[in-house]
C-alpha cells in the first residue's frame, strides 16, 4: 500500500526555517522522483519541488528558488524540504508525493506569522 506521512509544519515567524519531512512506503521509492507540493485554502494545489531518484538537479518553483532546498535519503524513504527566511506567503498546506502517482498523504500545515 502507497503511503506518504508528511510531518514538521507548525507555526513559525517570519525569517525562520523550518524542514518538512516525508515518509513514503509502499513506493519503490528509490527508483522514483519525488515531489512536494503546496496547496492554499480555496486554490489548486501547485508543484513546489521535485528531486531525482539519484537526488540531483533539483527543481524549483520560483516562489521557492533560494530559499528551500529539497534533498532525500533513500535509505530511509524520505524527503526532506528545508525552507529558510520564511515569510507569510509560505503559509500552506504541504504535501509529497511520487512520481506518476496521484496518491498523496495527509498533509502538513505551515503557518508563518508574527
Amino acid at each position: 500500500q502507497v503511503q506518504f506521512v508528511e510531518s514538521g509544519g507548525g507555526l513559525e515567524q517570519p525569517g525562520g526555517p523550518m524542514r518538512l519531512s516525508c515518509l513514503a512506503s509502499g513506493c519503490y521509492f528509490r527508483q522514483f522522483a519525488m515531489s512536494c507540493y503546496r496547496q492554499v485554502l480555496g486554490q489548486e494545489r501547485v508543484l513546489v519541488s521535485r528531486i531525482v531518484s539519484e537526488g540531483d538537479s533539483p527543481m524549483y518553483a520560483d516562489s521557492a528558488k533560494g530559499r528551500f532546498t529539497i534533498s532525500r535519503d533513500n535509505g530511509k524513504n524520505m524527503v526532506y524540504l528545508h525552507m529558510k527566511n520564511l515569510t507569510p506567503k509560505v503559509t500552506a498546506i504541504y504535501y509529497c508525493t511520487r512520481q506518476g502517482l496521484d496518491t498523496w498523504g495527509q498533509s502538513t500545515q505551515v503557518t508563518v506569522a508574527s
